[in-house]
């Protein structure tokens, strides 16, 4: 019989488990009591496209579902009226 040496073959390394910070999101809308969103302030709706002009999502800004639906129709209302556009090389905030 063969004797295989274990200790060589596998050799197992300490990880330091992961521990994740979770980062208190809050909706900004809720939390400023806001109710309607305007589609025509264009410096505001800004803040919630980046670059590209692609419309930011939910787990990074936080917003909740039924604000997020509002901020996509503001946002889109307002590309079609020419108050954003809706292709932005680096677009600038």
């Amino acid at each position: 019989m063969a004797e295989i040496n274990t200790s060589t073959s596998e050799i197992r390394y300490l990880n330091p488990p992961v521990i994740e910070v979770e980062k208190n999101r809050y909706c900004r809308f809720s939390k400023g009591r806001i109710k309607f969103i305007d589609y025509k302030d264009g410096k505001y709706l800004l803040k919630l496209v980046n670059e590209q002009g692609k419309i930011l999502p939910r787990r990074l800004t936080g917003t909740a579902t039924k604000h997020q639906k509002r901020v996509a129709q503001a946002i889109k209302k307002a590309r079609h009226l020419a108050l954003l556009p809706y292709l932005a090389d680096m677009l600038n905030k």
